[in-house]
């Protein structure tokens, strides 16, 4: 996969050598789609208008953009080098489907039997997908016995808060160095955990990258996510999705007192009476 990340960067870098912004008119540009158009370009193809054609349905609308974006002066060094960056990237992907499809088959053929299940438990937390729960399986295997409580799981991947004080100060919170699989498989998950609807973990996200950050929000998302790791784990069942209202209407006395000195602060006396739940 980082190779693949690799050949992936290499790419758009040479695109735009030769003055083509494929980036500027799509999201993928290294899709299926856009592969056709760098297959096209590599072997020759010099038309702009032809090569925006290849194109799905709902991008239509955006053939003058696709035109004007696909036009440069590609040299023969340059789509050689193109052909070969196309090449490599394919067979990068064919060996990483092939190793995709071996881990499944060692998974199934784990002598441990709670391996299996433990994938496909693992595989209900928002974010964690098959491969990220294979990745933890690998790391910091199934047996949660090992680890009290889910603390010492975080601090064993060193996930867990830092601890550097001095003379009373508390100088830095960040987390000790892990396993980089272990640590980049938490960040993929949290990431993706963060663009879900309606969940905990969003709500989580959203709450903490206001005041701390895209990054620290992502590694507190993904402590998040070992806790309920160590308890899929531990207890045997399905994550449980809280809700994205959860700390909402686990702190209700907090929250109704943090809106009063908001409304208070703008120079309105506010009155709060009990509203009786309807029967």
């Amino acid at each position: 996969m980082r190779e693949q990340r690799a050949l992936a960067n290499r790419m758009p870098k040479l695109l735009e050598s030769a003055t083509i912004k494929l980036g500027q008119v799509a999201s993928a540009a290294l899709g299926v789609r856009g592969k056709l158009r760098l297959r096209a370009l590599a072997a020759g193809e010099t038309a702009a208008e032809k090569m925006s054609h290849v194109a799905r349905r709902t991008r239509k609308r955006k053939q003058p953009q696709w035109q004007q974006a696909l036009e440069g002066r590609v040299t023969p060094a340059q789509r050689g080098l193109l052909g070969q960056l196309l090449d490599q990237s394919d067979h990068v992907e064919a060996a990483r489907q092939r190793a995709e499809a071996r881990i499944g088959q060692e998974v199934e053929r784990s002598a441990d039997p709670c391996v299996p299940e433990a994938v496909k438990l693992l595989d209900t937390i928002p974010g964690v997908g098959e491969t990220v729960a294979q990745i933890i399986g690998a790391e910091i295997g199934v047996d949660m016995t090992r680890f009290p409580t889910d603390h010492h799981l975080a601090s064993g991947a060193g996930r867990g808060p830092g601890n550097h004080e001095s003379a009373g100060k508390r100088k830095s919170g960040q987390t000790t160095q892990g396993s980089r699989y272990w640590r980049a498989a938490l960040v993929q998950a949290a990431w993706a955990a963060s663009h879900q609807k309606d969940t905990y973990l969003a709500a989580q996200y959203k709450r903490l990258v206001k005041r701390r950050g895209k990054k620290k929000a992502l590694v507190a998302v993904g402590h998040s996510i070992l806790g309920m790791v160590y308890h899929v784990l531990q207890n045997r069942v399905n994550s449980q999705e809280l809700g994205g209202d959860y700390c909402a209407r686990r702190n209700v006395s907090k929250q109704r007192k943090r809106l009063i000195r908001q409304v208070e602060s703008l120079g309105v006396k506010v009155t709060v009476e009990e509203v009786k739940e309807a029967a």
